[in-house]
């Protein structure tokens, strides 16, 4: 007999992060370097997969990353992020990135990641995790997408 882990909520995994970013996250022209909102991203998709599954988590996978506008210095980062598939041992996260000027409060998006993550025990084995439940219809059509996402991942691998 195995035992049943009981589905968690989306939204119990969500996290918004701010951060200003300073003349150390940038090139010379004042943009923020791609690799820094990278960093950001993975630590966002992270929280909010250890929010979901209760225990550490490492980063398998992180789909392509594209960015649609520039982040300046001076500029405040939102990350929100949320956990929108569940595997057995693996999970998805999503995170939305937007720049937002806090003097105009002018906000403008980045871009989207999804990351893919796993769970791991107190040996830093993989562990299963609670499976997402879609509580409205947005969130139904986000797990259908992940499910998409993941099967093209699987298909990639062979």
């Amino acid at each position: 007999m195995t035992d049943t882990i009981a589905p968690k909520p989306m939204r119990s995994s969500r996290i918004n992060i701010a951060q200003l970013m300073h003349p150390e996250h940038a090139n010379l022209l004042g943009n923020v370097h791609g690799g820094w909102i990278m960093k950001l991203a993975d630590e966002a998709g992270a929280i909010a997969c250890m929010r979901h599954a209760q225990r550490r988590v490492v980063t398998v996978a992180i789909d392509s990353m594209v960015f649609r506008n520039p982040i300046k210095i001076g500029d405040l980062v939102l990350l929100n992020a949320e956990v929108t598939y569940t595997g057995r041992t693996s999970m998805e996260a999503e995170v939305q990135v937007q720049a937002e000027n806090p003097i105009t409060g002018e906000r403008t998006h980045t871009n989207t990641a999804y990351l893919v993550y796993v769970a791991l025990d107190d040996e830093g084995k993989p562990t299963p995790v609670p499976p997402v439940k879609a509580e409205t219809e947005d969130e139904k059509r986000k797990i259908e997408s992940a499910k998409e996402r993941q099967a093209r991942r699987l298909a990639n691998k062979k």
